[in-house]
């Protein structure tokens, strides 16, 4: 593959020049060109790719064709198909998010019990959450969490007939009114979910208008119900993300310490090593075992869940990065254990373990390897234990690697500034959003990117596009916050730290340098998207509740990747915002699904989706937006 194809990042180059391709083992870059027809990489099936295939029953699979109305024999339009396939994979997206909220709101219940090592770490949150759910505060901080518990869980399983309360209680008026008005006002996730699947089988819904509908619907049930849950719950356990610094890259991984990595989106079981890995006498363990001492080291979505909330030291030492570095991570001869829960652990690890000696061990019920027998399925009630387990697995694992390895890599190391949230960015503008409602109307910041990103190999390399991307927002005086793997290829490539200062411009450079705050603020992980829907929503109401339609701001995905990004793009889209994403989605063979996402949706909740795919044309597409709601606005 083309240099530039592999990374942006010097660190995954050098691994993947100096160890994976000497090694001969099977790696991502290796297998995407593979895939492509006549050594074109991103050349594949062009019904695929148009959207236009179906392979549900049994008279498949088909192939339709917009231009010639062919369809499938069931007699589904190019558009429907296409439609359909998309509701499917938010459906994946919706299931997975509100998987892991329902493991936070485990953790959370058995932590007011007394039943885990955590505690609440905030109790203002949880009594100003109540408060906005309309639930009882009083009594003890642990009676008023155990209220909140039941009182979501209650909420997730409403039929889809029964509107949220969650939804009603957190959701800007403007926009409730706008949803009930279109029938997209939804109910519970999980009746919104099987709705949306039910919708999908054979003979169902073939009509693509109403299954965008659903789609839309059951993404504003997940945003609320799962992603702003999740997160804030997350928080009253964990701690608010407060800005701090971190050390990341592969450079964080150092073969004479044990290290263990958890890996995923989940980041209980990595909270609670940490907790151990503090503690002396499992320094002693590591010590005894030959190491300089015993690291936790964080890893994609799992770790940036931790790094957004706790400061780094000994123990918690640093931040890897996003999952296309996942398999030089592996391969660089420093991981002792890989524990990985419920997303973002990929099928070719055992490989890795086999080769490179380190311990892969499942820990969500979700989550299985071929060959891999041993597994740790995380149950809050036990978490100290299976913590120390998986620690003790490490630290056996040290000598065996260091045996077997006596290659140094040494991989580059920097570090970002994390720990944005809501709370943390009215602190540092002094206890109110005036201060960047001031520079957006005095035009210093022309308006703000929601940067929620994966990470993608398709039309270019790991990360690239979203640093493109970033910079040129950047220079047209566009302030960023960050989530997702697309947040990790900018804490990397050095752009969450004050000194980028330097890629904004005049406009924007000036407030930052009087804030003393980077240039992109890393704002959380994908499961964030939520939150950062809520601080839209403060800014409305800041505004004197201007529609959400008529902010400058947009949401971007620059390498959008898999299941849940395409739910939290409908969900943008439903919120009212002009959504750029790229690569073009599966759909460009449905010429009214493509009218409907692009122009119509505008006229019905004021989003829009734009999938240019130069990032110059893109980033202008979206300053272009941005300036057409100042004018609006009159600033």
């Amino acid at each position: 593959m083309e240099e530039e194809r592999i990374s942006y990042h010097e660190s995954v180059r050098k691994v993947y020049h100096e160890r994976i391709k000497p090694d001969g083992i099977t790696n991502i870059w290796d297998r995407f060109l593979s895939q492509g027809f006549g050594g074109i990489p991103d050349k594949r099936c062009p019904f695929c790719t148009a959207g236009t295939r179906c392979d549900l029953c049994s008279n498949g699979p088909c192939r339709a064709d917009a231009s010639i109305d062919k369809r499938g024999v069931c007699g589904i339009t190019a558009d429907g198909m296409a439609m359909r396939m998309m509701l499917l994979r938010n459906v994946m997206g919706a299931s997975t998010y509100h998987y892991h909220t329902e493991e936070t709101i485990k953790t959370l219940m058995a932590t007011a019990r007394g039943l885990t090592p955590f505690e609440i770490a905030e109790p203002q949150k949880i009594h100003d959450f109540a408060n906005r759910l309309g639930i009882d505060t009083e009594g003890k901080d642990e009676e008023v969490a155990e209220r909140l518990c039941a009182f979501v869980l209650k909420d997730f399983n409403r039929g889809a007939y029964e509107e949220s309360m969650v939804t009603e209680a957190l959701a800007p008026e403007e926009r409730k009114k706008l949803w009930r008005e279109l029938g997209i006002f939804p109910g519970g996730i999980h009746g919104e979910m099987m709705r949306a699947t039910s919708s999908c089988l054979t003979n169902v819904d073939g009509n693509y208008e109403s299954l965008a509908l659903k789609a839309m619907r059951m993404a504003i049930a997940m945003a609320y119900q799962s992603q702003i849950v999740n997160e804030y719950c997350q928080d009253i356990l964990f701690g608010i993300p407060r800005p701090h610094r971190m050390r990341v890259d592969l450079g964080v991984l150092n073969p004479d310490y044990v290290n263990a990595l958890p890996n995923g989106h989940e980041p209980f079981i990595g909270f609670a090593m940490v907790q151990l890995a503090r503690k002396p006498e499992w320094q002693e363990k590591a010590r005894a075992a030959g190491a300089k001492g015993l690291r936790v080291i964080a890893n994609i979505e799992t770790g940036q869940e931790m790094i957004q909330r706790w400061e780094m030291d000994d123990a918690f030492y640093g931040f890897t990065g996003n999952w296309i570095s996942q398999e030089a991570v592996l391969a660089s001869g420093s991981v002792d254990l890989f524990a990985c829960d419920m997303n973002c652990s990929m099928p070719v690890d055992p490989i890795y373990a086999e080769k490179y000696g380190f311990t892969l061990v499942p820990v969500s019920d979700l989550v299985s390897f071929e060959g891999i027998g041993d597994r740790v399925d995380y149950i809050p009630e036990k978490v100290q234990e299976q913590a120390a387990k998986l620690l003790d697995m490490a630290i056996a694992n040290f000598k065996k690697r260091k045996e077997a390895d006596s290659l140094k890599l040494e991989p580059p190391e920097a570090e970002a500034v994390v720990g944005f949230s809501t709370e943390s960015i009215v602190d540092a503008l002094g206890g109110s959003l005036d201060p960047l409602l001031n520079s957006i109307k005095s035009g210093k910041i022309r308006g703000v990117a929601g940067l929620v990103s994966c990470t993608t190999l398709r039309d270019s390399g790991q990360d690239r596009h979203t640093v493109r991307i970033a910079r040129e927002l950047l220079k047209r005086d566009v302030l960023i916050l960050s989530m997702g793997c697309g947040n990790a290829a900018l804490q990397l490539a050095g752009m969450c730290l004050p000194e980028a200062i330097e890629l904004a411009g005049p406009g924007l450079s000036e407030v930052l340098r009087e804030l003393e705050i980077p240039p992109v603020l890393s704002f959380g992980t994908c499961t964030d998207t939520g939150r950062l829907a809520d601080l839209i929503s403060s800014i409305s109401s800041a505004l004197g509740d201007v529609p959400v339609c008529d902010l400058p701001l947009v949401a971007c995905a620059p390498e959008y990747m898999e299941q849940k990004a395409t739910i939290d793009a409908v969900f943008a889209l439903a919120f009212g915002l002009y959504t750029y994403v790229n690569p073009v989605p599966f759909v460009t063979g449905a010429p009214r699904l493509v009218k409907l996402l692009t122009e119509d949706c505008e006229k019905l909740t004021g989003g829009k989706l734009n999938v240019e795919q130069d990032p110059v044309k893109a980033a202008e597409g979206m300053l272009s937006h941005i300036e057409s709601k100042r004018n609006k606005l009159g600033i």
